[in-house]
């Protein structure tokens, strides 16, 4: 299986070749850039100091920046589990779109259409699994939104890309905003942590900051019709059913 793909490399890589093992993640970023043109150059500058593996056009067309056994500058610092700075371990999607700060719209359809193409390609290719298919607010949640909550998580699911919780929606709606004792707060989040969320926070304040920025970052992964920061029934139904799962 072949992808057709444009080329428009970046400077913005590492000279160092990984191998073929090192690869544990598959990122998906927005461009969060007023324009695809000014997204593109930019990921393309080398005063920038950004790239990403591909850059995923609104009209669908699929752009290589960065061949995949090279390191693109597209995660930053991040974590996940026991992995930090996961550029070394990760390919990097961009997906052209204003994002949050230039007026955030849905994705294309052709866009989706090829990020499943490529995707199912990345996956075969490089064995990813399904729970290390993240967003960057994933790993990046006190600096990161993207892809936001637009993002079809729940559809690429279905096509087995990322994962996603089994719970009827209608009944689990229900629960939305309903309190919870102060002791499942902290199951909440040691479900986050088994997901593979990480605090680097330990002082205390700084903490209950940042823990709730994991919130936001959870919310807009898995319960995007309402992310408030607050953590209600549904949320931790939700975090429940995705670790058995």
């Amino acid at each position: 299986m072949s992808i057709k793909t444009r080329l428009n490399y970046s400077p913005n890589f590492y000279s160092r070749k990984r191998e073929k093992k090192e690869i544990k993640f598959l990122i998906f970023h927005y461009t969060g850039m007023k324009s695809e043109k000014s997204a593109i150059k930019k990921l393309s500058e080398i005063q920038s100091r950004v790239s990403a593996h591909y850059f995923i056009k609104q009209n669908g067309e699929i752009v290589l920046m960065v061949p995949d056994l090279y390191v693109a500058w597209h995660a930053g610092d991040s974590r996940w589990k026991k992995y930090k700075l996961l550029n070394k371990n990760s390919i990097g999607i961009e997906i052209s779109n204003p994002g949050h700060k230039f007026g955030y719209k849905n994705f294309t359809k052709k866009q989706i259409d090829s990020l499943i193409k490529l995707s199912l390609l990345l996956i075969k290719k490089f064995n990813i699994k399904k729970n290390y298919i993240l967003g960057h607010s994933d790993i990046a949640p006190e600096r990161k939104k993207d892809p936001g909550e637009k993002f079809p998580w729940k559809f690429l699911s279905k096509k087995k890309i990322g994962i996603w919780h089994n719970l009827n929606k209608k009944k689990l709606s229900n629960f939305r905003e309903k309190k919870i004792y102060i002791n499942e707060n902290k199951i909440f989040l040691k479900n986050l942590k088994k997901l593979g969320y990480q605090s680097k926070k330990k002082i205390i304040k700084e903490k209950k900051k940042f823990e709730k920025l994991l919130i936001y970052a959870f919310q807009r992964r898995f319960r995007p019709e309402l992310i408030n920061g607050i953590i209600d029934r549904e949320c931790l139904l939700i975090s429940q059913n995705l670790i058995k799962s």
